[in-house]
């Protein structure tokens, strides 16, 4: 888990670029504060800093191999890389002069080309420089975990892991604030992929690759596309042992470290799994939750009674407003985008508490995506009655949900329910809808659609049920978009790597052949993913409804908030974007009531704190000196 951060010139400049890319590491020292090194000849650059997870004492980066032909920076973990080591060696006499993961990518990109990725079991972001046939291959892993950031200028191609160091090397030829991206945002609360806030920086897309030669174009092809394939269940019994076995190996190989790995541990089903099956392999495993003062905002007493039910030790972090706060403006500059998900916040204080005990951390995210987690997706189910409705009279129903008042019970059934699911879902979160943004954003396109984002993913699964294409659209969209990137950069600000096992390539191809049935009942969801973890997890947590990471800003915004959402709305420097007088109306109408508009409210001050950062830099936050030992 590292930073890493290359440039392929188009005018053999690179020597000249290297002191360019020198100075951006060090914005990027948190993901990798063991060793930092930097490798060039005439092409290409590549700089890298290092957190130690895997043979400690050697792997060092930039890493040469095959006496040097190959020069590689690598960002991730791979876990079935003791097992692709000994395939190489046995089918092509393969050598290796480390032990350690990084080596075994270089091997398998000489020896089996550009589907070496294929063989990768685990979270990457890499970039391979060939110094003999003078190409760069680059990939980044199946599910979009770590992160891999791109920018294009005269002088050629710059690749790194946080957008941040690439803003160093391009300056204000980052270009503005894109006002697509902008508006996206405050309709979904993240930024989609491929693009980032500022309008020349952009991401390679999750499962995908590229090969580039100097003074070419980026041009990624899509090695992973994740296909659910459900199929009819001819032993239930055997499903549930198969998906426990899948993901008790997944732990498995995610347990491979040099260092000690932990937990993190809500209340849920999905951190409880993974907690107590890592506890099979570290008994001294340390478990880590975080929540707040607030009743019906803290997990913690549920987590607690886990921890003690799987016999591990514990470790809590109680998080306050003020802490909320007063770090925000930090969480904004290490997440490089707006990312409007309160639950942010808390992940990075319990990462930093998590760091001052483990180096390594496993995490649940991905079970809801993977194995039908989430109350919406049972929303194709419930709104069936609408599909035998005629065309003319379901707009006729939409026409009649717009005039009935805001918050009137059963107004958004109406609406949701005129609608087909290509213009109703775009995944999990929902903060603004385009009529919704008249006179509060003042670059609104109405041609602009989150239909732009979701559109081909559902012309790719026109042949899947309701229910399962919002699984996929959630792959492409809120997984990669929120959840993960919020899960990377939270726990790399505190040089804490976090491992995901949900999100496993093994563990997906038995989620994709489960039925809708098996995954969405009447009373519960995940039925297939709860059944198979019945003699894993204690009862308490089995049946448990999800809960999710709430946050009690719907509260705070109205008091201890208030005054500071309004003052930092006051002081914004983006009214180009964000209409002062209609953000402040917003605030009001919220601390005034009964209806709720927090969520709509953070994703406004994030945009605008971000603002602040990014482009006026009139917010400049202090990065904290490390709080952790540098290796455990």
């Amino acid at each position: 888990m590292c930073g890493l951060i290359g440039f392929l010139s188009s005018n053999s400049s690179a020597a000249q670029v290297r002191p360019d890319i020198e100075a951006s590491l060090v914005c990027m020292r948190h993901r990798g504060p063991d060793e930092a090194g930097t490798w060039n000849d005439a092409d290409a650059v590549i700089g890298f800093r290092r957190l130690s997870i895997i043979d400690l004492e050697h792997s060092h980066q930039p890493l040469p191999y095959l006496d040097g032909r190959y020069q590689l920076i690598f960002n991730g973990e791979i876990y079935n890389y003791l097992e692709l080591r000994d395939r190489l060696t046995r089918d092509f006499g393969a050598t290796f002069e480390t032990d350690g993961d990084s080596e075994a990518i270089a091997a398998a990109y000489h020896y089996l080309g550009a589907e070496c990725v294929r063989e990768l079991r685990g979270m990457f972001a890499f970039l391979i420089w060939d110094t003999q046939d003078r190409v760069m291959f680059g990939a980044r892993d199946w599910f979009g975990i770590k992160p891999l950031y791109t920018y294009t200028d005269e002088r050629g191609t710059f690749f790194a892991s946080e957008k941040k160091a690439l803003l160093s090397v391009a300056g204000a030829n980052a270009g503005a604030v894109d006002p697509v991206a902008l508006q996206h945002y405050l309709s979904l609360q993240y930024v989609p992929e491929p693009a980032s806030m500022h309008a020349n920086i952009h991401r390679i897309e999750s499962g995908c690759s590229f090969s580039l030669r100097p003074g070419e174009q980026v041009r990624p092809q899509r090695y992973f596309r994740p296909d659910f394939a459900p199929r009819p269940v001819q032993d239930r019994q055997r499903l549930y042992r198969d998906i426990a076995a899948a993901l008790e190996d997944s732990v498995r190989v995610h347990m491979r470290a040099d260092v000690t790995v932990g937990a993190f541990l809500s209340g849920g089903i999905d951190s409880t799994a993974i907690a107590a099956l890592a506890k099979r392999h570290n008994p001294d495993l340390i478990t880590f939750t975080t929540g707040f003062e607030r009743e019906g905002f803290s997990e913690i007493d549920v987590a607690a009674e886990t921890a003690e039910a799987i016999g591990v030790r514990h470790v809590t972090k109680v998080v306050t407003a003020e802490e909320f706060m007063s770090t925000l403006p930090l969480i904004l500059w290490y997440l490089d985008d707006p990312v409007a998900d309160p639950a942010l916040v808390p992940l990075y204080f319990i990462a930093r508490e998590a760091r001052k005990h483990v180096k390594v951390v496993l995490s649940g995210e991905g079970a809801d995506e993977l194995f039908g987690g989430y109350t919406i997706y049972r929303e194709p189910i419930s709104l069936r009655p609408f599909d035998r409705v005629p065309a003319p009279v379901r707009r006729g129903l939409g026409a009649v949900s717009r005039r009935l008042p805001e918050g009137m019970r059963g107004k958004d059934l109406l609406r949701r329910g005129a609608l087909g699911i290509e213009q109703r879902y775009y995944g999990n979160a929902r903060i603004f809808r385009n009529e919704e943004l008249i006179g509060l954003l003042g670059t609104l396109d109405p041609s602009v659609s989150h239909m732009d984002v979701t559109r081909q993913h559902y012309a790719d699964t026109a042949h899947l049920d309701g229910s399962t294409r919002m699984q996929y659209i959630d792959l492409f969209t809120w997984l990669r978009g929120d959840i993960l990137v919020k899960a990377d950069k939270m726990t790399m600000a505190n040089s804490l790597e976090l491992r995901v096992p949900f999100l496993d390539t093994e563990v997906f191809a038995m989620a994709a052949d489960i039925p809708t049935s098996e995954k969405i009942t009447k009373t519960t969801t995940k039925y297939a993913l709860r059944q198979a973890l019945a003699d894993i997890v204690p009862a308490h947590v089995l049946n448990r409804a999800k809960l999710g990471f709430p946050v009690p800003i719907r509260h705070w915004l109205k008091d201890s908030m208030y005054d500071w959402a309004r003052e930092h709305i006051l002081a914004s420097g983006a009214q180009q974007y964000i209409d002062t007088d209609a953000a402040l109306a917003l605030l009001e109408a919220h601390r005034a009531g009964p209806h709720d508009y927090s969520r709509k409210i953070w994703t406004v001050l994030v945009f605008i704190i971000w603002h602040g950062i990014f482009v006026e830099g009139r917010i400049v936050p202090v990065v904290p000196e490390p709080v952790y030992p540098v290796s455990l």
